[in-house]
Formats: structure tokens, C-alpha cells, sequence
């Protein structure tokens, strides 16, 4: 007769057979992890304390501590909607037809229907939702999340600063509501139902975006938080975005969802007009110069993602499409040309980049090429004023391994790395060239309304 204890050796025998049994994976190592994406808006890369910053985040640096942080970590772009375009779809911007500035109010153009993003990516096995700031297209019948993947959508159409602000509340199959909420309330609201829905949600694997439209200007944070920060309203807008962090892992952990998530951290583009992006030069807009581009990511995923692990692999937020796929064992989409590479070696071992470099875009012309080592700046900004750098007699190559500030140019004593690094952006540029559709309509009229205001 089997005895109790044989039985009980038995399972535990199988048990310790399946992948990662003991080793604090899942509970049920066949489940589909839930995938999170928390995008901030204008985050620059010293404003949270796990990036040095002086405001107090503790929630984003225990999530440091219990999971990893990328020093070198790009966004798509230098402006929103770009950026926002390369992370949902995994290719830069330029690819999309929205590589150049932001969709405005007036603006009539939105992502191609014909994109597959993440949450499509995704589909069947994952139940997706967006709450927050969508900033792909608003015109359109058409144009809401629920068209491109996503199963819910609540969020707001473009940034905060825009007007009219209406809130939308959508979901797949039921009419669409439009709300309208007082700034102040928007990021609790944004959580609120990304918290409902991760709830709802619990007994199967979800996607979730929950893109935050601060510390985007104008800062307007709660009542509760104003003055704490001692950094002005923007700093009170951190420390909002710090105690929803902790409220979203304080449900995780009490669904019993820790083990079965992966979040995952980090903003569009650099600061605007206040904020942080020390020690790296520029801010959001500037073209080339990494304060624009780089920004704080954090990773974080009990028994998946090792903690305090800290990574200098150059990354980008066109890796998180290939990078979710892998993490849910489903197969990359098929007739799509991804430019974003799989980053679970990175997050889960400590492996090198994917990548041998990453193409820094501004509007639809490549700026600037980062590799793990070297970077080489061939565009910027002066009085408004584009200057082509080269053409001028400003070699611009910097030692990324000596110093992430890109002060002082050693092009003159790199001469074969300056002749390599000047060959790839001449292939970047040749690369993508078919796909610059030249300034919108919608900009043209703009541009010249502007100057008109101008010479008022």
C-alpha cells in the first residue's frame, strides 16, 4: 500500500522537477506573468531618488532595491507622441508616420490602424488596459485604445495642457463616456481604475499601461502633497507618482499578484521646462544630447527579475513590445519590422545589450548614435535654430564610459571610432529616409500662424 509519505515525496518530487519550483517563481510556473508599464510624463532622469534624485520616493527605491535599474535606458524619442508610438509598437517612431512633434488639438493624424501594438501583441492570452495619457490620435471615429489592442480604456486623449480636457471612459463592446475630471484629480483617477481593473482582472494574465500624464506642466498635484516636496509643485507631483507606485504594489501584494507581475518603470522623455536630467546634458526637445532621451527605468518582478541588480546595457523603449512577448512565451508578430530586441537576458541575468547601437531620432531625421561605449552627437538646437554639427566643423564623439555628461568631444583623438560611428549614422539615415513624410499639413499652418503672432 502507498503510504501518505510516499505520496507526499512523490509531489514534492515532481514539484521541484518544474522550471523554477523553489525559487521563488510563481506559485504556478505555467502562468502568464501580468505585464505592467507605468509611464510617467516629462520624468527626468534624476528626479526620482533611485537616479540620485533629492526628492524622497521610497516606494520607486524599494522597487529598486527588489528589482533593477538601467542607467542607459532610451526612450523612442525627444517628445510624446513619438515616444509613445516607439514603446506600443516596438520601431521607431519615424516607422508609425508619427515621428514628428506632438499630435495637437488640431491635429488630425493618429497611428496607423494597420501598427500592432503590445497589447495586440498580446492577444488572446491577455486581457489589456490603458489608463491615462494616450496622445496617439483623437480625430478619428476610430482613434481610441480600443481600437489597437486594449480591451479598456480611461485616460485623456493628448497632454494635460491641452485644451478641451475631456475624459474618456471606454471598454470593448460599450459606449463610450466622456467625462470631465479637475487636474488635480486626474492621476487618482488614472489609478483608481487601473487598480479596478488589475482586481477584476486577477484570475488571468493582464497587460497593463498605466500612463501618467505628470509631472507633465502645469503641476497640479493633490491638496495632501502640496508644499511636502519642498521642490514646488512639480516636486509634489513626484512625490504623487511615488505613493500611487506604492498603492499599485500594495495591491499586487495583497491579490497575491507579486509573484505574477512584472512592472516595469519609466518616463517618455526627458524634463520640460523643470525638472532634473543631471548629470546628462539637455532636456526634453533638445536634439542628440541625451537629456532628452535618457531616462530612468526600473524593473521589478519577485523570482523573475533578481534584486539590486544594476545595469549600464544601452536599452530603448522600442524593446518593450519584443521584451513583453518573450516575458508571456508568445511568438514576436509575424510581417512586422521590429527594430526593438528582447530584453529578458538583461532583466533576468545580467546579459549585455541585445543592441549594437541605438538611433537617437529628432522629428524624423537621426540625431545622434549611442553604442554601449561611444555616442556621436550630429544635430542640436540654438536659438531655435537647427544646427548640423558636422557640416559646421564640430565633430561631436563622446566617451560614454568615462563620463555621461558629453562635455568634451574626442573626436580628434578617436579618429577610427569618429570614421565608424560617422558611417552608422550615414546608414541610419540612409535606412530611414523613405519613411520621412516631410512636415504635416497641420504644422505648416501652424508654423505660420506662429509667425504671424509673432510679428504682431
Amino acid at each position: 500500500m502507498t503510504s501518505r509519505r510516499d505520496i507526499l515525496g512523490a509531489a514534492a518530487g515532481t514539484l521541484a522537477s518544474l522550471p523554477f519550483a523553489g525559487r521563488g517563481m510563481a506559485r504556478d510556473a505555467r502562468r502568464k506573468p501580468n505585464l505592467i508599464v507605468v509611464l510617467a510624463d516629462d520624468l527626468g532622469y534624476s528626479d526620482i531618488a533611485p537616479f540620485g534624485g533629492s526628492i524622497p520616493t521610497p516606494a520607486l527605491s524599494r522597487m529598486a532595491r527588489e528589482g533593477m535599474i538601467a542607467t542607459d535606458y532610451y526612450s523612442p524619442a525627444n517628445i510624446c507622441t513619438p515616444a509613445r508610438a516607439g514603446i506600443l509598437t516596438g520601431r521607431y517612431p519615424v516607422r508609425t508616420g508619427l515621428g514628428f512633434e506632438v499630435i495637437m488639438e488640431g491635429d488630425d493624424r493618429r497611428l496607423p490602424l494597420s501598427e500592432v501594438t503590445i497589447p495586440a501583441a498580446l492577444k488572446p492570452d491577455y486581457v489589456s488596459g490603458l489608463f491615462g495619457k494616450w496622445h496617439l490620435g483623437h480625430r478619428a471615429p476610430d482613434w481610441s485604445p480600443i481600437h489597437y489592442g486594449f480591451d479598456r480604456f480611461f485616460g485623456i486623449p493628448y497632454s494635460h495642457d491641452m485644451h478641451p480636457l475631456p475624459v474618456y471612459d471606454a471598454a470593448v463592446g460599450q459606449p463610450e463616456v466622456r467625462l470631465e475630471l479637475p487636474l488635480e484629480q486626474l492621476q487618482e483617477q488614472f489609478f483608481i481604475k487601473a487598480e479596478e481593473f488589475i482586481t477584476a482582472n486577477r484570475d488571468r494574465p493582464f497587460f497593463l499601461q498605466l500612463a501618467l500624464s505628470s509631472p507633465h506642466l502645469p503641476s497640479v498635484p493633490p491638496t495632501r502633497l502640496q508644499g511636502k516636496s519642498r521642490a514646488g509643485p512639480y516636486g509634489d507631483s513626484i512625490l504623487e507618482i511615488d505613493t500611487i507606485m506604492a498603492r499599485l504594489f500594495a495591491r499586487l501584494r495583497a491579490l497575491g499578484q507579486d509573484h505574477d507581475t512584472v512592472v516595469m518603470f519609466t518616463s517618455d522623455n526627458g524634463p520640460w521646462f523643470e525638472g532634473s536630467s543631471q548629470p546628462l546634458r539637455d532636456r526634453k526637445g533638445g536634439a542628440g544630447y541625451d537629456g532628452g532621451y535618457r531616462v530612468p527605468f526600473l524593473a521589478w518582478g519577485p523570482g523573475r527579475i533578481p534584486a539590486g541588480r544594476k545595469s549600464d546595457a544601452i536599452l530603448c523603449g522600442i524593446d518593450l513590445l519584443p521584451t513583453c512577448c518573450a516575458l508571456a512565451g508568445l511568438p514576436l508578430p509575424q510581417g512586422v519590422e521590429l527594430d526593438g530586441k528582447d530584453l529578458t537576458g538583461v532583466l533576468t541575468r545580467g546579459a549585455p545589450s541585445p543592441h549594437d547601437q541605438i538611433l537617437l531620432f529628432n522629428n524624423n531625421e537621426v540625431a545622434a548614435v549611442r553604442t554601449q561605449r561611444w555616442k556621436y552627437v550630429d544635430q542640436t538646437y540654438y536659438r531655435s535654430i537647427k544646427l548640423p554639427l558636422a557640416r559646421m566643423g564640430f565633430e561631436e564623439l563622446y566617451d560614454m564610459a568615462a563620463s555621461d555628461a558629453e562635455e568634451y568631444s574626442l573626436a580628434r583623438d578617436h579618429p577610427a571610432v569618429l570614421a565608424e560611428m560617422k558611417h552608422r549614422l550615414a546608414d541610419a539615415r540612409t535606412r530611414f529616409k523613405p519613411y520621412d513624410t516631410g512636415v504635416p499639413p497641420f504644422f505648416v499652418q501652424f508654423a505660420k500662424r506662429l509667425q504671424a503672432l509673432q510679428q504682431d
